[in-house]
């Protein structure tokens, strides 16, 4: 059964495995990933035996823990930017990085009819808008260049409130904190009722995810192997049901 930890418990985790124990591998994940990370990891122990421990959190603050020595063996970024800072860095191995995904932003409210394009925001008709943070989470720095693109950065500035991560802008939204939100498409795509805007591609840089190796897992047949299942058609099958783009189709964007 894959789980879902703390740093400081993969940490111990790690520490204190016992060598005969089954094979395991630890993973970092992009909060907007978080889903589809859980049902990948499931799929994968199903088939394999090994177990899979997920940490989740923004891809900035995900990239200092790895840069700081954080006990990962495999990175899901939400941009491509940092795995390969990771290899550059001597962090993580050459030439393991690749796309798993290209993923959709969406303006998401839970107010039946708030949302159907980007006329709500011109109009302006709310009190809050939540993004993620735009300095450490590529889905808040998309919501932005969204909001540029529209003309509309200077009206907007004092309704925005950010959260560390995809995952609390949700939450942001979800609570009713915020009347709606710039959110990933995998975090409201198996949810009924609300309003929505999926934002058209081009109206911001392609949110490319790439994985990547890190040194730590280098040597760990489950880290690879997990790999190795991240690039297979069934985790291209969950992929694709949460509302992501395969690799290839972001030269549309």
């Amino acid at each position: 059964m894959s789980r879902f930890i703390s740093l400081a418990a993969a940490a111990l985790m790690l520490v204190f495995a016992d060598p005969a124990s089954a094979a395991s591998t630890v993973v970092a994940v992009a909060a907007n990933f978080t889903e589809p990370a859980k049902k990948i990891a499931a799929a994968f122990e199903k088939k394999t035996g090994d177990t899979v421990t997920l940490s989740f959190g923004s891809t900035g603050s995900l990239y200092t823990q790895v840069s700081q020595g954080a006990p990962y063996e495999v990175f899901l970024a939400a941009d491509q930017a940092r795995p390969k800072r990771a290899v550059e860095k001597g962090f993580a191995v050459k030439d393991s990085e690749f796309t798993y995904a290209v993923g959709a932003l969406v303006l998401y409210s839970l107010k039946p009819g708030l949302v159907t394009g980007p006329e709500v925001l011109k109009a302006g008709r709310f009190s809050k808008l939540a993004i993620a943070n735009p300095d450490t989470a590529p889905y808040g720095k998309a919501a932005i260049e969204t909001i540029s693109k529209l003309g509309i950065s200077g009206t907007l500035s004092d309704k925005i409130v950010k959260g560390n991560n995809i995952a609390q802008a949700y939450q942001f939204v979800a609570s009713g904190n915020a009347d709606l939100g710039f959110v990933a498409l995998s975090q409201v795509i198996k949810t009924k009722g609300g309003s929505r805007w999926i934002v058209p591609a081009k109206d911001h840089t392609p949110i490319r995810q790439d994985a990547v190796l890190l040194n730590t897992g280098k040597t760990n047949p489950a880290a690879k192997a997990f790999i190795d299942f991240l690039k297979g058609p069934e985790a291209a099958k969950i992929i694709k049901s949460y509302g992501y783009r395969p690799a290839d189709g972001a030269a549309s964007g």
